[in-house]
C-alpha cells in the first residue's frame, strides 16, 4: 500500500518494517495499568487528509508496551511521507474514539524514523494540554525478500520458581538484534500455566521476523513468569541465530537460561533452568506469481446476489437498475474485479450463479442458480459474456431471499477438493449488498474450505452496512465454527 495514494510513481517502493514501543504512557485505569494501543495513520499527498493505516495489538496492564504487531509501509526516497501516531487506552466497554481514552500522539516523517541513528528514534507523546504523555519508540529495517518459514516447538526444564503459592506461568519472548546493540521484539509464546517444566506448542514464523535474512544475527530469548497485573518476573535469557536453530532439524539442542543478576550476587549459580529446541523445519513460501509461473491454472467463478433488498430492477434506486446509459452497480463492480482476474484465468470460462431469486418454471428459490440457465454447462466466455447472462437472468428471475453464502462456497469447494496436486486454484466472487442471512453455515463453509486451494472474495455493494462481513475476513481473529478455526484466512 502506498502511503501517499500516488499511482503514477515510476521508482518501485522499498518495504520499511516499523517496530512500536511506548514508555512511561499515561494511567487512566483505576485498579490497573493502561491497556494501550497504537494507531498509525499516514497523509495522502493530494488532499492532507490523514487516513488510518493500522493498528498494533491491545497489551493488557501495562505502561511500557512493546508491540508485536509491526506496520510495513512503502517508502520512497524522493517524498516526504508524514505520519501520527495516535496511543489509546482500550477498554472492550468503550470505544476508543472518545477523547477520555486518548493517551497521546507523536507526529513525524518516515525519512526521520530511517534516518535516525540505527534507524530508531524516540519522541514525546503530546496532545493532553498539562500532561506528560510518555513517549514513543520507532525503529525502522528494510524487509528483506526472504521468503521461509520456520515452524519450531521448545521446552523447558526446571526454570526459576517465581509464584508464591504455586510454580511459575513461563512464556517466552524473541527478540532479534539491531546494528545499535538494541533488540526488536519478533514473537511470543503462549503462557504454560503453573509447571516449571513447561512445553510450549509449534510455531511458525517468516524468517524474515526472526533475522531479516542475516543467518548469524543474534536472536535473544527471555523466558519470564506471566502475572495477571503485567508485571511478569524475569527468569533469565538465553541468546542463539537462525543457523544455530537449524541445527535442530538433526538434534536437539539444549540452551541454559541465565539470570545476570544472580550470576553476579551468587558464587554457586548455575543456571535458572534450561529451554531445549525439540524441532525446527523451514519451509519456502511461495507466492502468487510463483504459482502462475509453475504452471497452476485460476478458475474463476462469479456469484451475484439477486435478493429482493437490492430493489427492483425496474426502478432507478436499485442496485440492479438496467440503465440504458450506464451499468448497474453490480455490473461495474463484476467488470472492475473481473477484467483484473480474468488475465490469469487461462481459458476465460466463467461459471456464473445467481443466488436469492425465484427461478423459472417452477418459481422456486435457489440459492446458486446458473445465469446462463445451463445447469450442465454454467461458463460463461469472459467477463463480458458473464454480464450477458446476468442481464438475462435480470429479466427472467424473481429477486427474492434470503441471502445466503453457504451453497455457492459449498459448490466450489467441492471442485476445489477434487485437486491437491496444486495444478488448479479457485477464486470465487461474491457480490452483495451485505444483507447476509446464513452467517453460521458461512462461517462452516468458510472453515471446511480453508484448507482447499480457493479463495472467495466478497465485494460490498450499496449503501448497507457491511459490519457482518467484516467477521468473515480473518485478518485479525481467524473464522471459527463450532470450535473450529480456519487453517488460513481464505476470505478476502
Amino acid at each position: 500500500m502506498s502511503l501517499t495514494g500516488a499511482s503514477d510513481r515510476s521508482v518501485p517502493a522499498t518495504k520499511i518494517e516499523i517496530t512500536v514501543s511506548c514508555r512511561n504512557l499515561l494511567d487512566l485505569d483505576t485498579f490497573s495499568k493502561s491497556d494501550p494501543m497504537v494507531v498509525l495513520f499516514t497523509q495522502t499527498r493530494a488532499s492532507q487528509e490523514w487516513r488510518e493505516f493500522g493498528r498494533t495489538e491491545v497489551i493488557d496492564n501495562t505502561l511500557n508496551p512493546d508491540f508485536l504487531r509491526k506496520f510495513v509501509l512503502d517508502y520512497f526516497f524522493e517524498e516526504k511521507q508524514n505520519l501520527r501516531f495516535d496511543v489509546y487506552n482500550v477498554d472492550s466497554k468503550t470505544n476508543i474514539s472518545k477523547p477520555k481514552d486518548f493517551l497521546g500522539q507523536a507526529f513525524l516523517a518516515l525519512g526521520e524514523v530511517i534516518g535516525g541513528q540505527g534507524s530508531r528514534v524516540e519522541r514525546p507523546l503530546t496532545g493532553i494540554p498539562g500532561k506528560k504523555c510518555g513517549t514513543i519508540l520507532l525503529t525502522a529495517e528494510e524487509l528483506s525478500n526472504c521468503r521461509d518459514i520456520a515452524t519450531m516447538q521448545l521446552c523447558a526444564n526446571k526454570l526459576d520458581k517465581k509464584d508464591f503459592f504455586g510454580k511459575s506461568d513461563p512464556f517466552l519472548v524473541f527478540y532479534r538484534s539491531n546494528e545499535d546493540g538494541t533488540f526488536t521484539i519478533c514473537h511470543k509464546t503462549e503462557v504454560v500455566k503453573n509447571t516449571l517444566n513447561p512445553v510450549w506448542q509449534p510455531f511458525t514464523i517468516p524468517v524474515r521476523a526472526l533475522c531479516n535474512g542475516d543467518y548469524d544475527r543474534t536472536v535473544k530469548i527471555d523466558v519470564y513468569d506471566w502475572d495477571r497485573d503485567g508485571s511478569h518476573d524475569f527468569i533469565g535469557e538465553f541468546t542463539t541465530s537462525y543457523r544455530e536453530l537449524t541445527k535442530a532439524q538433526s538434534q536437539f539442542t539444549v540452551y541454559e537460561v541465565l539470570n545476570p543478576r544472580k550470576k553476579c550476587k551468587k558464587k554457586k549459580y548455575v543456571n535458572s533452568g534450561t529451554v531445549t529446541l525439540l524441532s525446527f523445519t523451514v519451509d519456502s513460501e511461495f507466492t502468487f506469481v510463483d504459482y502462475i509461473k509453475g504452471g497452476t491454472q485460476l478458475n474463476f467463478t462469479v456469484a451475484i446476489d439477486f435478493t429482493a433488498s437490492n430493489g427492483n430492477p425496474l426502478q432507478p434506486t436499485s442496485l440492479h437498475y438496467m440503465s440504458p446509459y450506464q451499468l448497474s452497480a453490480y455490473a461495474m463492480a463484476l467488470k472492475a474485479v473481473g477484467e483484473i482476474i480474468q488475465d490469469y484465468d487461462s481459458d476465460k470460462l466463467f461459471p456464473a450463479y445467481g443466488f436469492g431469486a425465484k427461478v423459472p418454471p417452477e418459481g422456486r428459490i435457489s440459492h446458486q442458480f446458473p445465469l446462463n440457465n445451463n445447469s450442465e454447462d454454467p461458463n460463461c466466455a469472459g467477463i463480458e459474456g458473464v454480464l450477458e447472462s446476468y442481464f438475462q437472468s435480470l429479466r427472467t428471475v424473481q429477486l427474492y431471499g434470503p441471502t445466503y453464502f453457504a451453497p455457492v462456497i459449498n459448490q466450489v469447494a467441492r471442485a476445489a477438493a477434487k485437486v491437491s496436486d496444486g495444478s488448479q486454484y479457485y477464486v470465487l466472487l461474491i457480490i452483495t449488498d451485505g444483507v447476509i442471512s446464513d452467517m453460521t453455515q458461512t462461517k462452516e463453509a468458510i472453515v471446511s474450505a480453508s484448507s482447499l486451494p480457493m479463495s472467495i472474495i466478497i465485494v460490498g455493494v450499496g449503501p448497507a452496512m457491511f459490519e457482518a462481513m467484516e467477521e468473515l475476513d480473518g485478518d485479525d481473529v481467524r473464522v471459527s465454527s463450532r470450535g473450529r478455526y480456519a487453517e488460513r484466512d481464505i476470505v478476502q
